[in-house]
């Protein structure tokens, strides 16, 4: 039947399907694969043909034919389905499957807008032509088909209202790297481009979605993060709710730090008035954040920081849960508590914790980053003081509650400031770290603004990437991908634009990166060794002493070179104060691992030459980014050995890498029994990361007799963190009892509580 079947050519031309002709596409695309299975998708896609179909809707039937039989026992489908939606993709962008040469495509997309017009001005034709004999196109059949999807639909330059895409894959990466190295000597920035390109290209170092879809494009705004600090005054809030909205017009995540400002009836003007409180305000920011889209795809997304200790802070706690009413909750932002040691020792001995308003305690805020022995002090006086105003409440109960909604909401997420500050790259006495950002992995110095364009406070911005640990074959492989990454990511930094002046000159005194890591499950998995059982302690240790050890000596070289960072005598690098110098000594408990490289060496040769980047590390979730190198996301263990994503254009699996091989290696999220052997990995890990880590607690309520996953549990893993020197916790992950496999699209929320007993609880 389906030979009597017409197509629709893209010319309107109409003729009879060409079944061979649609034999061959699939054959093509199932070469070299394994357990796949070309009349089968033949199969699946003739049945939902019918007469006058267009060749596109042809192709697309293909595509999806086949990436509805990816598997746990075919997972070579995902390969089928990706080459399958190359041609296509190809086809849309060019109308054949060969792409251009690069000088053609470059100098017709830079006419038509599309292109930064410096590609052809700072780059020659014979340049242009000796990159383009260097590209290999047919790296695009190494993609899953989750990455072509995400490509697709984030990355390539494209008309998001017509769909017409305008490159494919290779152009992307070579690009970024032209544009991140065109300022390079040109005798040297060709080999640059080059490595830099085979790096992305090959899947050895991840780009961030800013960087993918932004670098080369006429719009030059590429940080991942943005932190804004507001201060107590209405010019300052006025000043940060303009800078959020100019941030998230440039798809920027939001950290705004929110604890100074008053509590609700505090004095203004001498008494002349009372204040309204935090809530009217972060409303403010809510809207701020929520009034531009990123790219017509989402809103905006911000993480409001606040101190456990200030006077509203039982208020804020439930700022996102379901009940209350619109006046009393600001549901459409997440939330950062700060904790410190008093915080944690008050809970610890059964004590009382007062809330002040920051505005009637004197030099309480600003200790409380600076100097936590100022800050006991100051605390302990004001404590004393029955003239100022305050809420007493027992500690056991502010962390219920504040684990409550943590638990219930999953996004009520965790600050050690006092971690922050004295494990830092950052002297705390002049450049103290006040907050973090909407993922919790940016630990990064702020000040207030009194207007937007105001030179004196700081926005802080990080420039991410990340290593792809699966691609990792020795320890010294970090040594040439960092000299690469620190390079591109440096010179990014004077490659984009900057909205705001606060924003430009803290980044361009501090250079602040964030180079992190994906698929650190199937670092793990590929080398034997587990999450829960203490196997992996030792392997993380030395990866991550690799990693911190040769980006610090990329970063030290490059100073030699371009001279170092304005800012770098704000940093305990220019003290000579290493990493390995301000850990916390508890984790030398969970690991006897050595160190393997000439950190005295290191620390001479910051101190003569400084450094070009005050930070070089941060773990990030890498999500999404993650998925073009067909990595397991982050540092977290997959839920599934499909994860499942749900996009724009229906649901996309992804299968963990080397499946069939090393199956019986993984280990799933929900197999694991507690959280204490992965927060010993990120304590470990955060012995070398200078910023902080987004780390995750997760909990399956039917491992517990109730049903329910105790309090106590939930604080002692929260002690657990803080003991081993953990900087942040992000999400709170509830197993909803569906089952994880591919048919578990999300993972849902559950509250939890219990009583809790805090004097059994240990720092």
């Amino acid at each position: 039947m389906n030979q009597q079947l017409t197509v629709t050519k893209r010319d309107g031309r109409k003729e009879q399907i060409d079944l061979d002709k649609i034999h061959r596409v699939i054959a093509w695309a199932a070469e070299g694969l394994h357990n796949v299975s070309v009349s089968q998708v033949e199969l699946r896609a003739h049945i939902q043909f019918y007469d006058g179909i267009t060749t596109s809707d042809i192709h697309e039937t293909l595509i999806k034919s086949a990436a509805d039989l990816i598997s746990e026992d075919s997972p070579d489908y995902q390969y089928l389905a990706a080459r399958l939606a190359v041609f296509h993709l190809r086809k849309k962008a060019y109308g054949q499957y060969e792409p251009p040469t690069l000088f053609d495509h470059v100098t017709k997309l830079v006419e038509m807008g599309k292109y930064d017009r410096h590609l052809i001005e700072d780059y020659t034709q014979a340049e242009w032509i000796e990159l383009g004999n260097y590209i290999d196109h047919r790296r695009d059949l190494n993609f899953s088909y989750a990455a072509v999807k995400q490509l697709e639909g984030k990355y390539f330059v494209q008309n998001r209202v017509t769909g017409q895409i305008y490159e494919s894959a290779q152009f992307l990466y070579i690009l970024v790297a032209a544009c991140l190295f065109a300022k390079y000597p040109q005798e040297t920035r060709l080999s640059y481009v080059k490595r830099f390109y085979d790096a992305t290209s090959q899947f050895q170092i991840s780009l961030p979605t800013p960087i993918m879809s932004g670098v080369r494009t006429p719009t030059r705004q590429f940080s991942s993060c943005v932190l804004i600090e507001c201060g107590d005054s209405l010019d300052s809030i006025n000043a940060t709710a303009s800078s959020i909205v100019r941030y998230v017009s440039q798809r920027a995540g939001i950290g705004i730090n929110a604890g100074r400002i008053r509590a609700l009836g505090s004095e203004i003007r001498g008494g002349e008035a009372f204040h309204t409180g935090c809530i009217p305000f972060y409303k403010y920011f809510q809207t701020a954040v929520k009034c531009c889209s990123q790219g017509g795809v989402r809103g905006g997304a911000a993480t409001v920081f606040y101190p456990l200790w200030h006077r509203e802070a039982q208020s804020l706690l439930v700022l996102k849960n379901n009940r209350g009413v619109e006046e009393n909750r600001v549901r459409h932002m997440d939330y950062g508590v700060q904790l410190n040691k008093l915080m944690y020792t008050r809970l610890v001995q059964g004590g009382n914790i007062s809330l002040f308003s920051p505005s009637d305690v004197p030099g309480l805020y600003d200790a409380f980053f600076q100097d936590q022995a100022e800050f006991e002090r100051l605390y302990t006086q004001y404590e004393n003081d029955t003239s100022i105003k305050r809420e007493t409440v027992k500690a056991v109960e502010l962390f219920t509650l504040l684990m409550q909604e943590r638990a219930s909401t999953g996004r009520i997420y965790i600050q050690n400031v006092d971690h922050c500050n004295t494990h830092s790259p950052f002297d705390a006495s002049v450049a103290p770290v006040r907050q973090s950002n909407l993922c919790l992995e940016i630990a990064l110095p702020t000040k207030p603004l009194n207007n937007v364009e105001d030179e004196e406070g700081e926005i802080a911005l990080c420039t991410l990437s990340a290593f792809n640990l699966g691609a990792i074959q020795s320890l010294d492989d970090f040594e040439g991908l960092s000299d690469l990454v620190v390079r591109a990511l440096d010179a990014l930094l004077d490659y984009q634009d900057y909205p705001l002046p606060a924003a430009r000159k803290a980044t361009m005194n501090r250079r602040t990166l964030g180079v992190g890591v994906i698929n650190y499950a199937y670092y793990l998995a590929k080398h034997g060794v587990k999450y829960s059982d203490g196997s992996a302690n030792a392997l993380t240790h030395r990866t991550f002493e690799a990693m911190q050890y040769y980006l610090l000596k990329a970063s030290m070289n490059l100073a030699k070179e371009q001279g170092r960072c304005p800012a770098f005598n704000e940093t305990n690098y220019a003290k000579g104060l290493m990493p390995i110098d301000t850990y916390k000594k508890d984790i030398d408990q969970l690991c006897a691992e050595p160190l393997h490289y000439d950190w005295d060496q290191l620390r001479a040769d910051v101190m003569e030459y400084g450094l070009r980047n005050s930070t070089l590390t941060a773990l990030m979730p890498s999500e999404t980014s993650s998925q073009i190198s067909n990595a397991t996301n982050g540092i977290e263990p997959p839920r599934g050995y499909i994860s499942v994503k749900a996009s724009k254009d229906g649901i996309l699996k992804q299968v963990v890498p080397e499946f069939i091989e090393l199956k019986s290696n993984y280990e799933l999220l929900w197999n694991i029994g507690s959280n204490e052997g992965y927060l010993h990995l990120v304590s470990i890990m955060q012995k070398f990361i200078d910023q902080s880590i987004s780390a995750n607690t997760n909990y399956d309520p039917t491992r517990y007799d109730s049903g329910r996953v105790p309090m106590k549990q939930l604080l002692q893993d929260l002690l657990t963190a803080y003991k081993f020197g953990v900087k942040t916790l992000y999400y709170h992950n509830t197993r909803d009892g569906a089952k994880d496999d591919q048919k578990d699209v999300t993972s849902s929320i559950i509250a939890e509580d219990d009583d809790c007993a805090g004097g059994a609880c240990k720092i």
